[in-house]
């Protein structure tokens, strides 16, 4: 693809967050509380970077790249987020962060549970209630971001 182009790619339309008001005022009250939840900043922009690259939401990749930054995340780890059970730069804590957050973004892909007991268990073993609901609401709000950007063509870098 010519990059060029990418830069300049505008989107469909303006964001539906943005059209409805009162949509991104209830959006960015749950982030306000996912980011209270206990979880550390940088294992939640993990988590929104993988959903992310799973969904192919440029956007939203290149907006998770940026946000892990600013949390101090490198690029050697930032690099290897899409082959992370292979490589050696993530704790466990984060590799059962990346396993739900895998899990809950491909339900379709799975017969049975859509999440399986070792993953969730794995991940209970290492954050309490509150942590999980802060991790599942990213889960969820990356999900819900991912498809609205990649259903109005929203490019990567495009700032609201």
């Amino acid at each position: 693809m010519n990059t060029t182009a990418a830069s300049t790619a505008t989107a469909r339309m303006k964001n539906p967050a943005l059209v409805l008001p009162d949509a991104m005022k209830g959006i960015q009250n749950i982030y306000e509380a996912v980011y209270q939840g206990g979880v550390s900043p940088q294992i939640l922009e993990l988590v929104h970077l993988r959903a992310s690259q799973i969904n192919g939401c440029s956007a939203c990749v290149f907006g998770g790249v940026t946000g892990a930054k600013k949390h101090g995340e490198t690029d050697e780890r930032l690099h290897a987020v899409t082959a992370w059970r292979e490589a050696p730069f993530f704790t466990d804590e984060e590799r059962a962060a990346l396993a739900l957050t895998e899990a809950a973004t491909r339900i379709a892909d799975r017969s049975g549970k859509a999440v399986a007991d070792e993953v969730w268990d794995e991940a209970a073993d290492h954050f309490n209630e509150e942590q999980l609901s802060a991790i599942i609401l990213m889960i969820g709000l990356t999900n819900f971001f991912n498809r609205i950007n990649t259903t109005i063509e929203e490019p990567a870098g495009a700032s609201w």
